[in-house]
């Protein structure tokens, strides 16, 4: 049926028509305003908060703290619970993949002379990396003092706390000291833990920057039990002869890589001033112990998974920079406050620059690592 409206009766109609438009628009852009804040108190992401210096506040107690002893097993207590919700939060899906980094007070604090810690930069490289946001949601934050489990609460990250006996591991364990040396047998037993529940891992040093996701680069080959970083690189992805670095590596949970952990861990009481790294090195080079358990390992290219012992020397591949070669972790903050510049400073690249092969490699370089090179000196 048609029905004829009046000049008057058609403009009344596109003025209500125009009126209900407009409060419907007002009202969606009120409502996700309000969901936004709402989103925003309860659920800040960690990384939007990295330049508000937690460590001037106090941090509230948390009740749920968890803890792990390294020389009791944990199966069947509550500590072994909390790993397991631990775990299983920060886990990629099926994959039963996680990202572990191990951290003290030291590493929360910032240096008089800075004004970031060694825990901001780290999580700031996630933020201003290519395609590494994402995976804040799977990295699991392990304290082994209870400052450090507190401030990464109060961050709203994944945390554990690390049970350590009553051992002080809150100041700053400078490189090669006796609690340098006991944390990182600490660190090993925990990350055996791991392996045993099923878990399999990239664990990253907190003085590692993630540039770009590492898993694009880490070979997705099932055969492969471990990928670990190289001081220096020489060319053979498979020679044994690297210095290899655990502050960065790929590890398959399975029957082979667990007992390599067990190996390596029983060597701890027998190896009186060695680190972990150094009796590991010596399990490869006199006892052959990848070949005698079977193990297939990949030794990382400097070129994608760098350190401060040999730069990538090519802006547009590398994957991580890690502060290796550097004994303070005020020397650390200092110079990865200058890779994370120099890593902006590449980014404003535009697309042609950055294909210019020749004039990047030869104009483009990271800026050399002087308080690192210093802190040997001091």
């Amino acid at each position: 049926m048609y029905i004829h409206l009046s000049a008057m009766d058609q403009h009344y109609y596109r003025k209500q028509t125009l009126l209900f438009t407009t409060n419907l628009a007002l009202f969606s852009l009120l409502l996700s305003a309000f969901l936004f804040l709402l989103s925003s108190s309860f659920f800040p992401h960690p990384l939007l908060s990295l330049h508000r210096r937690t460590h001037q506040q106090q941090p509230p107690s948390s009740s749920s703290s968890s803890y792990l002893s390294p020389n009791s097993p944990a199966a069947n207590d509550e500590a072994g619970g909390e790993l397991e919700v631990a775990l299983a939060r920060a886990s990629m899906g099926k994959r039963k993949t996680v990202i572990i980094t191990v951290i003290n007070k030291a590493y929360e604090e910032a240096d008089v002379e800075e004004d970031i810690s060694m825990l901001d930069l780290f999580l700031e490289s996630f933020w201003v990396g290519e395609g590494t946001r994402s995976l804040v949601d799977h990295l699991l934050i392990v304290a082994v003092d209870r400052t450090a489990y507190e401030r990464c609460k109060f961050r709203r990250l994944i945390c554990f706390r690390l049970e350590t006996d009553g051992r002080d591991f809150e100041t700053e364990k400078v490189y090669m000291s006796n609690g340098f040396i006991e944390m990182m047998w600490t660190r090993t037993r925990f990350l055996l833990e791991v392996l045993k529940r099923g878990y399999s891992f990239v664990f990253t040093d907190t003085d590692v920057m993630w540039l770009r996701n590492p898993f694009r680069r880490l070979s997705k080959n099932k055969t492969e039990d471990l990928q670990i970083s190289t001081d220096k690189y020489l060319g053979n992805p498979w020679s044994e002869e690297h210095l290899i670095n655990t502050g960065f590596y790929f590890i398959r949970s399975n029957n082979k890589t667990i007992s390599l952990f067990e190996t390596w861990y029983s060597k701890k009481d027998n190896s009186t001033g060695l680190k972990e790294q150094d009796v590991l090195l010596d399990l490869i080079g006199h006892y052959g112990i990848f070949g005698k358990l079977g193990l297939r390992v990949r030794f990382l290219d400097t070129l994608y998974f760098s350190g401060f012992c040999e730069d990538s020397k090519d802006f547009r591949v590398v994957t991580t920079v890690h502060a290796n070669c550097c004994q303070s972790i005020a020397a650390k903050v200092a110079d990865l406050k200058v890779v994370l510049r120099d890593w902006e400073q590449f980014k404003k690249l535009s697309f042609h620059e950055k294909l210019e092969k020749t004039n990047l490699t030869a104009n483009y370089q990271w800026t050399e690592h002087s308080g690192c090179w210093n802190s040997w000196n001091a």
